[in-house]
């Protein structure tokens, strides 16, 4: 069967005919309004998961390594320092996928509000993320590549001011030579390492910097830009890889589960995202799906896009995101 984007203009051969001419963007299918109840649910529970963590952060960044100290705060005041950190990575995460959603209604795409995915307390983030629902295919190749990419640069724009902030706000702690316990050290990614020397400068042998939640919820959106940014399947980076090479983002698709998996073996903080991404391409095929106009390359400035978020893959990636270490023993 002929594609019905070429039946209709079979005579486009490249981008600049493309942009010329009007071209089927799909219309909206009439829904039934939208049950914002749902919306603001998950928002508020996420609110609520996300202070609650963030007063455990702030308590365990007060308290540094003193163990049996008090904290001189009621629980109004941890609350408000709690919620430091629940707005500052519900900011990142609502920027990124509110990114995705103004860009699927630029080009008249049904997509659904944020979703945001409350966890208990217990997990370090409090959240999941957040996701958006696209109910309708992408009307061409340049839509899905700047709804692929608005996510990703809309959280990084939030998420380096954040980090910023929160670095000025966290400060330099020695380890004690005699401390005894578990201690979760966080990988320290490119952009994380350069804020870190911006405002402190060499730190010390023997010593740490003890992130204030705002830090941590930059450091957690970092993650979560990386996440999305691997260009496997239908992520984030999977539809600018195949927006740019066309069907031989299936061999990147490929390469990159292969290194994941490779990353499993050098920290065991990978294992989970490595079984989605090949439960991904097991269930849905190595291959993109495919756009009716695959043939037609992308202009410049995207390709300078998609190089940019190549680049702030590289700022937000850490060989090791997260491991622990028994001091007991060291």
């Amino acid at each position: 069967m002929g594609s019905p984007f070429r039946t209709q203009f079979p005579e486009i051969r490249d981008e600049a005919e493309l942009s010329s001419r009007d071209y089927p963007y799909v219309t909206p299918s009439s829904r039934p309004p939208e049950r914002m109840w749902r919306y603001i649910t998950l928002f508020v529970l996420t609110l609520i998961t996300t202070t609650l963590v963030g007063i455990e952060h702030y308590a365990s960044f007060y308290l540094g390594f003193r163990t049996s100290a008090e904290l001189p705060f009621s629980y109004l005041e941890l609350a408000v320092r709690g919620f430091w950190y629940s707005l500052s990575i519900l900011a990142i995460l609502g920027a990124h996928e509110f990114g995705h959603y103004y860009a699927c209604r630029y080009y008249g795409v049904d997509a659904s509000l944020p979703y945001f995915l409350p966890v208990p307390p217990v997990v370090l983030s409090g959240t999941l993320g957040a996701f958006i629902r696209i109910r309708q295919p992408f009307p061409s190749k340049r839509a899905l590549f700047d709804i692929g990419i608005a996510g990703p640069i809309a959280g990084f724009v939030v998420l380096v001011p954040v980090l910023m902030i929160g670095m000025y706000l966290s400060r330099v702690i020695e380890v004690p030579k005699d401390f005894q316990g578990v201690l979760i050290e966080l990988g320290e990614p490119l952009l994380f390492k350069v804020a870190a020397w911006l405002t402190f400068g060499p730190v010390p042998e023997g010593s740490t910097v003890s992130m204030h939640p705002v830090a941590f919820a930059a450091w957690f959106g970092m993650l979560a830009t990386t996440l999305n940014l691997f260009p496997v399947g239908q992520t984030d980076g999977g539809h600018i890889s195949y927006a740019v090479l066309g069907g031989r983002s299936m061999f990147v698709s490929i390469g990159t589960v292969l290194c994941l998996v490779a990353l499993s073996f050098l920290s065991t903080s990978w294992m989970l995202w490595t079984v989605l991404m090949v439960a991904m391409l097991v269930m849905f095929g190595p291959r993109h799906p495919r756009s009716a106009d695959e043939h037609v390359p992308l202009d410049r400035t995207r390709i300078w896009l998609a190089v940019f978020a190549v680049v702030v893959f590289a700022l937000c990636f850490a060989p090791v995101p997260a491991e622990i270490i028994d001091l007991v023993k060291r």
